[in-house]
């Protein structure tokens, strides 16, 4: 598991109880690792491509190759979302420039009013704790202190999207733009329950971006589950995609012009490398998409109905789990180890009895 992604959680315990750096665990610490060992590490939430519901917007490309280059990054998005993490192509919206590049996956142009439509949709098929995906893929500019994302028509602000955003009151919403000039969306968008990424930090940063191009090779490859537990959190995607734009401008011999951020703690203010220890990065770990073992519980609940309740109370276990984790700071050594083998112990009898009943 990867530093940002792990934190001192995921560190192993060396001999006679010692954690590198010399510090002893308790007794209570050498059992919560027997725990985790017993849960297989990290379990990851079931049933998330069931209660995910994604749009993807893309914009107008000016050129001909942008507009491709967009539209195949959406497709790829969409594909991935659909076979990999078993959400049903009734869950996802598609806008773009143009409905004749795809007939068959466009629902309509990528208009403000269209875009409008399409969130209060999501609201009204969503019910409050789903999670919602929406992703931006196109250019963006920044003048006057505004920063916009350019749509065919009108070119919508920051302060508009939010104010799209709010049929989804209620929702776990991870809102991405990956154009240039995002940066300026994420103190504009930032709020509760949601996790905010942009391609860039700030609006200055105008040249073209390459993030959109491996944050759906993050969604298509198995690489991009960093922590190997079966599933792929937005802070997962976050940090392989991070990575690669790195090392695209590296192996180009580039100047870097894209720098992303995320924001997830409701501040204003994001991080270039977040972490589930961090000010940012908790929320967006919590938000999973899913993955084989997700696609295995659906299969094996399509068998057996009644192990429906049993995957669900897992699911809120494991969130439950991570929030406590997101505490930790704030917290006592003593009162975290407490409620964290408490959670842990609850887990792992939940999970046993899965198992017993033949489900993943």
């Amino acid at each position: 598991m990867s530093r940002a992604l792990g934190g001192a959680a995921g560190r192993t315990p060396g001999a006679a109880g010692r954690i590198p750096g010399g510090r002893r665990k308790s007794c209570r610490g050498l059992k919560l690792v027997a725990l985790a060992a017993l849960l297989g590490g990290w379990l990851p939430g079931e049933l998330r491509g069931q209660d995910l519901h994604a749009l993807v917007v893309t914009g107008i490309g000016g050129e001909a190759r942008y507009r491709t280059a967009f539209h195949s990054s959406a497709l790829a998005i969409l594909d991935a979302l659909e076979d990999r993490f078993g959400v049903p192509r009734a869950r996802t919206l598609y806008l773009g420039e143009r409905v004749d590049m795809a007939p068959d996956r466009m629902r309509d142009r990528s208009t403000r009013e269209n875009v409008a439509g399409a969130l209060r949709e999501l609201g009204e098929r969503s019910a409050p704790g789903d999670r919602v995906l929406v992703v931006l893929i196109g250019h963006g500019t920044a003048s006057g202190g505004e920063s916009r994302f350019n749509l065919p028509g009108p070119d919508p602000t920051a302060q508009e999207w939010s104010a799209k955003l709010a049929p989804l009151a209620g929702r776990e919403v991870a809102f991405l733009n990956t154009a240039s000039s995002s940066g300026d969306f994420i103190p504009v968008l930032a709020g509760d329950n949601r996790v905010v990424v942009a391609a860039t930090r700030s609006g200055r940063e105008q040249n073209e971006t390459v993030f959109p191009r491996f944050f759906a090779q993050a969604l298509m490859s198995d690489d991009a589950d960093l922590d190997k537990d079966g599933e792929v959190s937005i802070l997962e995607l976050f940090e392989y995609t991070r990575q690669e734009v790195a090392r695209f401008y590296q192996e180009e011999g580039r100047i870097q012009t894209e720098i992303a951020l995320l924001e997830d703690d409701g501040d204003g203010v994001g991080s270039r490398a977040p972490g589930v220890d961090g000010e940012d990065g908790a929320r967006a770990a919590r938000f999973r998409l899913g993955g084989a073992r997700a696609l295995a519980a659906q299969q094996a609940i399509s068998q057996d109905p009644s192990l429906r309740p049993l995957v669900e109370r897992r699911q809120r276990l494991e969130d439950q789990v991570a929030a406590l984790r997101a505490r930790r700071a704030s917290m006592s050594e003593a009162a975290y180890e407490r409620e964290l083998e408490e959670l842990l112990v609850e887990l792992a009898l939940v999970s046993r009895e899965i198992r017993e009943r033949g489900g993943p």
